[in-house]
């Protein structure tokens, strides 16, 4: 079944994305970002994660990109095609309809009350399912 996390009081949802990709990355784990429906979005943290972390390089692509089946990490804001089932970092504030077939989902939440609130669906949606979920707070210890 699907391990759902969720990583709570993040100040910029792109930056955590980036930062929870290369982790994984690390981890020798195949990442799909996906992201709003807005092709700006993607261009913007397709660019984050040329320089997130500052030391190193997170090899990403599009999910139609020819290189794809081959590539660490994708991000898109289209939700096909699905290349590897692995780690989805879900960016949008709906779950797309394949979320089950992934190994991992990831969920990011700001501490914005809109962002909140749409996160605590998605909470009910999982548990109510049966989906085990583990919370991690991004803004605990910081002043």
């Amino acid at each position: 079944m699907t391990e759902v996390l969720f990583y709570t009081n993040a100040a910029d949802k792109l930056h955590a994305a980036c930062q929870l990709s290369s982790k994984a990355m690390t981890r020798k784990m195949r990442v799909m970002i996906l992201d709003t429906a807005e092709a700006q979005v993607t261009d913007r943290l397709s660019r984050m994660l040329w320089t997130t972390p500052t030391i190193a390089f997170n090899p990403h692509c599009r999910s139609a990109d020819r290189l794809a089946p081959v590539t660490p990490i994708i991000v898109d804001h289209a939700t096909d095609p699905v290349v590897h089932e692995e780690v989805l970092i879900n960016l949008r504030n709906d779950l797309p309809s394949y979320f089950s077939r992934f190994r991992r989902v990831v969920e990011i939440v700001t501490a914005d009350a809109d962002d909140r609130a749409q996160a605590r669906d998605r909470y009910r949606f999982y548990r109510d399912r049966g989906y085990e979920i583990t919370t991690h707070d991004l803004g605990k210890g910081k002043s």
